[in-house]
C-alpha cells in the first residue's frame, strides 16, 4: 500500500502528464486518477479541485525549472546555454509553465533559501558588471529577461521534436554566442544607453 506522500507524488506525476498535454481546460480528473491508479475521491481529498491540482503542479515545476540553473558572474552568457539545455531536458516543465500563462494562472516567483530566484540572478549580473564581464549599461533585470529569451528561443520555435546531438550542440553554442555579444562590455563612445 502506498503512503500518503507516495500517492501525492504519483498523482502529481500523472497530473503533470495530463496537464502538459491538454492544459487546465482540456485535462480530465478521471484520466489523472486512472493514470495514478487512484480514485477521484482520493485525488479530490488531497488536492481539492482540478485548478488547485494544476496550480500545485505548476508551482512544483516552475520551482524545479528555475532553481536548476543560475547566472554565474564569471559566465553570464553561459546562462543562455544552460537555459537551452534545461528546456531540452525538461520540456514537460516548460509546457506546464506555458499552459499556466495561457490559462491566466499567475506564477509564483520561485524562491531558493528564502530568496527569490530573480534577486539571486540579478545580483550575479551586478557582480559581473562590477568585475567588468558585462556591459554596465544594462539594467540587470532587463538583461536577465533577455538571457531567458535567447536561451528559450529554440523551445518556442514551431518545429517540435527531439534534435540530434550535433544540432543540440550547434544551437546551444549559437545561444551562448548571441548572449556573449549582448553582454560584452562596449566602448561608451557612439553607443546608446540601454537602461
Amino acid at each position: 500500500m502506498r503512503s500518503t506522500a507516495e500517492l501525492r507524488d504519483v498523482i502529481i506525476d500523472a497530473a503533470r502528464a495530463e496537464f502538459a498535454r491538454y492544459g487546465l481546460a482540456g485535462a480530465r480528473i478521471d484520466r489523472i486518477a486512472k493514470s495514478a491508479n487512484a480514485s477521484k475521491e482520493r485525488l479530490y481529498a488531497h488536492f481539492g479541485d482540478k485548478e488547485a491540482l494544476f496550480r500545485q503542479v505548476v508551482a512544483a515545476d516552475s520551482a524545479e525549472f528555475f532553481s536548476a540553473i543560475a547566472v554565474r558572474p564569471d559566465a553570464v552568457a553561459e546562462f543562455a546555454g544552460d537555459l537551452y539545455d534545461l528546456a531540452a531536458s525538461k520540456p514537460e516543465h516548460l509546457r506546464m509553465i506555458t499552459w499556466a500563462r495561457l490559462e491566466g494562472v499567475p506564477l509564483e516567483e520561485p524562491e531558493l533559501d528564502g530568496r527569490k530566484i530573480r534577486e539571486r540572478d540579478t545580483a550575479s549580473i551586478i557582480a559581473a558588471q562590477a568585475a567588468g564581464h558585462v556591459d554596465r549599461r544594462w539594467e540587470p533585470h532587463q538583461l536577465l529577461i533577455m538571457m531567458f529569451g535567447i536561451g528559450m528561443a529554440w523551445a518556442a520555435w514551431p518545429e517540435v521534436g527531439p534534435v540530434d546531438a550535433d544540432t543540440h550542440a550547434t544551437s546551444r553554442a549559437a545561444a551562448v554566442e548571441a548572449a556573449a555579444r549582448i553582454v560584452a562590455p562596449q566602448e561608451t563612445a557612439g553607443h546608446t544607453d540601454v537602461s
